[in-house]
């Protein structure tokens, strides 16, 4: 088997393929995990950021309530490789929190909790005050408590799969982008500047990050940018009083937020757009003012390390798997939800092209996929973020 693609998706499919004895080449553009894996928010969550109406409104209703089943299990495969593996990636479950941005937020995580909890997911609707209390801040309305998830450092964790494979038996190739793909006969070709691949199955995994290859067009996606900054390491006095329990956070903003601490006590706040855009001071002094706000005791904290990353959108904000045709898959839109259903549709590929049957996949595949105007719509959401910080919480 050929894989494309060093994030999860690919390390996830590398590590099991390689576990089932099957002989697999992966090829990474850059280094493991330095795309949208690496970058990521760290919030290992359950299921997909659509609550599981939505889903079903998009899917078959039973294709839905499978996909959300499945989705919602994907944090115990997370944990269950990073302690099989021993992967050192900071791994902390103790839940994640959505928080209600405002007084209107809860009427959406009302809804959200009703529909979870009616599949059955353990999930809580906290107070005002409960929030609060989680957070360390009152500047969130109440939240919807997931114990199924939590955090890790998501670029270890993409090296640590990627160790994990290559300990298995697969031969991983950092620096080799796929500059073609190509039938050979029965067999895939994936023909990189270091050398040439030959296979009988393949699968891509280059989500957002994809580089261009001869004979393979990349999907159609909305790439969305999204930033963060980690503090320096909070004093133990403020540990006790900011995310006290150690939560990951993400509110209900439109052009949403998120928070969490790392295992040296560094805050890590980030929100949507991209630092090397020319409105990037913009996004930088929203971020101080949303701090200052947050967390009143750490205005004017200096932030000591920023970066930003590609998230890949589909019009549906649903993950999707391509059949490419003999015996191959492309998996591409995990909408803000890489960490689980990235690890998930990486194994689940694996299995299918080592059985030969794509029948049983986590989503029905498609055959073809366009998103029309997609360049328009990622300059419809960077606008939307930039106009959003320029004028969001000056008061």
């Amino acid at each position: 088997m050929v894989i494309v693609g060093g994030g999860y998706t690919g390390l996830s499919a590398a590590l099991f393929a390689a576990q089932q004895g099957a002989k697999t080449c992966l090829v990474e553009g850059s280094e493991f995990g330095a795309g949208g894996s690496g970058r990521n928010v760290g919030l290992s969550n359950a299921g997909l950021w659509l609550p599981p109406e939505d889903i079903n409104a998009r899917l078959e209703k039973a294709a839905g309530a499978r996909l959300s089943s499945i989705l919602g299990g994907a944090p115990d495969l997370v944990y269950q490789l990073i302690a099989h593996h021993g992967i050192a990636c900071e791994p902390v479950r103790n839940g994640t929190l959505h928080c209600a941005h405002a007084l209107a937020g809860m009427d959406d995580l009302k809804r959200r909790h009703a529909q979870l909890s009616a599949i059955g997911a353990p999930v809580l609707l906290l107070s005002r005050d409960e929030a609060v209390s989680r957070v360390g801040s009152d500047r969130v309305h109440g939240a919807i408590f997931d114990p199924r998830a939590g955090t890790i450092q998501p670029l270890a964790y993409a090296k640590g799969l990627a160790r994990a494979a290559m300990e298995q038996g697969a031969e991983l190739f950092e620096h080799s982008p796929a500059t073609a793909i190509t039938h050979c006969g029965k067999n895939w070709c994936v023909t990189t500047p270091k050398g040439r691949i030959s296979a009988p199955a393949m699968i891509v995994a280059t989500n957002a990050y994809a580089m261009p290859s001869k004979g393979l067009a990349s999907p159609d996606l909305v790439p969305v940018h999204y930033f963060q900054a980690a503090t320096a390491p909070l004093s133990p006095q403020q540990r006790r009083r900011i995310l006290p329990g150690g939560e990951g956070c993400w509110d209900t903003a439109m052009v949403m937020s998120s928070w969490r601490l790392d295992q040296e006590g560094r805050l890590i706040i980030g929100g949507m757009g991209r630092l090397d855009h020319p409105a990037g001071g913009i996004h930088r002094r929203w971020l101080d003012r949303k701090l200052a706000q947050m967390f009143p005791e750490l205005a004017g904290t200096k932030m000591t390390h920023a970066w930003f990353g590609r998230i890949a959108m589909t019009a549906e904000y649903l993950p999707k798997i391509q059949d490419l045709g003999q015996n191959a898959l492309m998996a591409f839109g995990y909408s803000g939800r890489g960490i689980g259903p990235g690890t998930v549709f990486g194994q689940e590929m694996a299995r299918a092209v080592l059985a030969q049957s794509h029948t049983d996949l986590p989503i029905a595949p498609v055959t073809e996929h366009s998103y029309p105007l997609a360049g328009l719509r990622e300059a419809y959401y960077e606008a939307g973020a930039t106009l959003t910080h320029l004028l969001k919480n000056r008061w």
